[in-house]
């Protein structure tokens, strides 16, 4: 008996099937079968479906005689199904990397359903949380009340006789029955598991129509059976979710459907129930006419406020306009500094090293950040800041002799004779950047390129880490600034880096062991085309195979927020958060990235650096690159390459990651891109901008 049977019920899915089938086959937990019911589709999905039961003995490719819906689909994949618990996909879903692993490692021998978290997928590929609380205490009752986000002991399916309706809404009885019926054997694990697909159209969930009234059918077996009390206000929220929901019920058939959804609410509602909200207090009443009036209202209120906001907005956008205008009159202050990195998030890189520095070596010139008002609990205490926007920060642009910033200010700001601007940068480029964006519009995102150049015409300084980078800026940002070759501050601390530092970091955060244990630092970078991270990696894989001896911390790119929501392993640390990345390089042994600029920074650790690339072709096309990193030409690999994940496992293992030959890749590499780094750029920045 396999561990689980995913079971996929495929019609109309043709574009996305490849994509799900690919997401299961891929994971690094190998002991499943995958199921594929064809409900008669007409369209390429059972041949794509035959082309992987062909070439893979774990998936089956199951016909049924005539189109059935989903429902019959995954009843008959049940059928055909031999393993010990199931697991449901809808056609144009996704497994994540890793999700399996997680799975069976949260079941127990008294476990028969286990609930887990999902995230969703549009048409933009735009990622969103699904927004289910799983954490310890959380009702499962409150979950989605879908197929997709649990697994289910397939000897307690068929033995409380569960099944999938017929027609829309199939899920609602089998999966609600399931969770009450599991009692203290059902689990939860706090994981995003799944990625569910909100398709533009062709979707019953974007088809408006009378079928959706099947819900209330649904509901009303389970409001009339034992368990109706318990279930009563999470039938109500999903009946209302369906009837405010324009992509599911139209306006003709609202008063029907709200009558269909009252009659149930008064009809089950239990003894000294008080109904949450206004929309479930007219729901209890029975009366569409209230219910109506307070949506009509509350759309009224709405608009109102939005007004309102947006009327308070234009006139303080006109009145800082008109004070900015008169700041810029009065004279410039010698000694202010305007500092920023990484669009106003928080101090950081090159732009903070150099503010420290300065407060050593120019006491005399007060530095103040510029954060964004979601970023301001983070700046250090004792740190000067101005919210971006603010009054504040208008009078600090107007008045500030020195502006240093790693990418750019919000727009607005006009730069004033007198005013001197260092543009720091963030990165030496792999990747293909400013003018030369153009031939690659997947990265452009409808960048401006105007506006580009009209942003480089106002600096004065623009800082080089190595002759690479000085060549590439002078041409994809071509103006009169005056390129500064002397590395990157943020880089000095490198080189005082001692081992009682590196000893002190693993302790702050949480790597146990002695000097023994290898640390690896796995920092890939964002993609253009890809929305979230989802790395190309399966961690968990990766540390059983590499065992106890190897702690991975994980830092994903700061485009994705403070955690890569990562599933919890002892040897798996997630410091996506952590404020200082040249912190995680010198507790680490060895770096794992593909494309990131980060690379650059950590030869001058002189330690050793991998390239774990599996979508090279697709980055380069997508972005376009400046040298190939994968020649194995010294002065462009780093060291040991690996495309896939096997191979990187291998050279782990096997210890070719760190040789004679790597040692000589990652010293051409260095004396290319670290030709200035010695410890001292900070302090060669100050003297040059600040005049001491």
């Amino acid at each position: 008996m396999v561990r689980f049977s995913v079971v996929v019920p495929a019609y109309r899915v043709q574009g996305y099937l490849r994509e799900c089938l690919e997401s299961v086959l891929a994971q690094s937990f190998r002991d499943f079968e995958l199921i594929v019911v064809d409900d008669c589709s007409p369209d390429a999905s059972a041949a794509i479906a035959a082309e992987y039961a062909e070439r893979d003995q774990r998936v089956r490719l199951v016909r049924l005689p005539r189109h059935s819906g989903t429902g019959a689909a995954r009843n008959e994949g049940v059928a055909q199904a031999t393993g010990e618990f199931l697991l449901f996909l809808d056609g144009d879903d996704l497994l994540l990397p890793g999700a399996l692993d997680a799975i069976d490692d949260a079941l127990d021998v008294m476990a028969d359903v286990l609930l887990f978290g999902h995230d969703t997928v549009d048409w933009w590929d735009t990622v969103r949380p699904g927004g289910d609380d799983l954490s310890a205490g959380a009702d499962p009752l409150a979950m989605t009340p879908a197929a997709w986000n649990r697994v289910v002991r397939r000897s307690f399916w068929i033995t409380h006789t569960l099944r999938f309706d017929d027609g829309p809404y199939e899920d609602v009885v089998p999966v609600h029955r399931a969770t009450l019926l599991a009692g203290d054997r059902l689990r939860m694990l706090d994981r995003v598991c799944v990625r569910w697909r909100r398709r533009r159209g062709g979707s019953h969930s974007t088809s408006p129509g009378r079928a959706h009234f099947a819900i209330t059918e649904r509901y009303e077996r389970l409001l009339d059976s034992p368990f109706g009390p318990r279930l009563f206000p999470y039938a109500v929220d999903h009946l209302l979710a369906v009837l405010g929901d324009a992509g599911r019920i139209r306006p003709a058939d609202r008063a029907d459907f709200f009558r269909a959804a009252a009659r149930l609410s008064r009809t089950y509602r239990p003894e000294g129930h008080e109904p949450a909200g206004d929309a479930a207090r007219a729901l209890a009443t029975g009366s569409y006419t209230a219910f109506e009036t307070l949506r009509a209202a509350g759309g009224r209120v709405r608009a109102a406020r939005s007004a309102l906001a947006r009327h308070k907005k234009r006139l303080r956008a006109r009145v800082m306009k008109l004070a900015y205008r008169l700041d810029r009159r009065r004279s410039l202050d010698p000694n202010l500094a305007v500092y920023s990195a990484y669009w106003n998030r928080t101090p950081a890189c090159n732009p903070l090293a150099i503010y420290e520095k300065a407060r050593e070596l120019a006491p005399h010139i007060k530095g103040v950040w510029v954060v964004s008002s979601r970023h301001r609990d983070k700046v250090p205490a004792g740190m000067p800041y101005v919210i971006e926007g603010s009054r504040r920060y208008w009078q600090a642009m107007a008045r500030a002799t020195y502006l240093i910033n790693n990418a750019s200010f919000p727009g607005g700001f006009v730069k004033r004779p007198g005013q001197v601007y260092l543009q720091t940068h963030h990165g030496t480029p792999l990747k293909k950047m400013g003018l030369d964006q153009r031939r690659y519009p997947a990265g452009t995102h409808g960048i401006s390129f105007q506006k580009v150049l009209d942003h480089t015409d106002q600096w004065d300084y623009s800082l080089s880490a190595n002759p690479h980078s000085t060549e590439v800026w002078e041409r994809v940002y071509p103006s009169s600034y005056q390129a500064l070759e002397l590395g990157y501050p943020r880089n000095d601390v490198y080189f005082a880096s001692t081992a009682e530092d590196t000893t002190r970091i693993r302790r702050e955060l949480g790597v146990e062991g002695g000097p023994e244990r290898k640390v690896l630092l796995y920092a890939p970078t964002h993609r253009d085309y890809q929305k979230g991270f989802l790395p190309r990696l399966d961690l968990l894989r990766l540390v059983r195979a590499l065992g106890p001896a190897y702690v991975v911390l994980v830092r994903a790119h700061y485009f994705y927020g403070a955690s890569a929501d990562l599933a919890g392993h002892p040897q798996i640390l997630d410091v996506t958060g952590h404020p200082r990345v040249e912190d995680l390089c010198r507790a680490s042994d060895a770096l794992i990235t593909d494309y990131s600029s980060l690379m650059f920074d950590y030869a001058c650790l002189d330690r050793p650096i991998i390239t774990y690339a599996p979508d090279w072709q697709a980055y380069r096309l997508a972005r376009g690159t400046y040298f190939d990193l994968l020649s194995g030409l010294p002065g462009e690999t780093p060291g040991a390459v690996a495309t896939t994940e096997d191979d990187l496992i291998s050279l782990l293992r096997d210890g070719s990651w760190d040789t004679e030959e790597t040692a000589k890749l990652r010293e051409a590499f260095r004396a290319r891109f670290c030709p200035y780094e010695d410890g001292r750029a900070a302090e060669r920045v100050v003297r040059v901008l600040f005049g001491v």
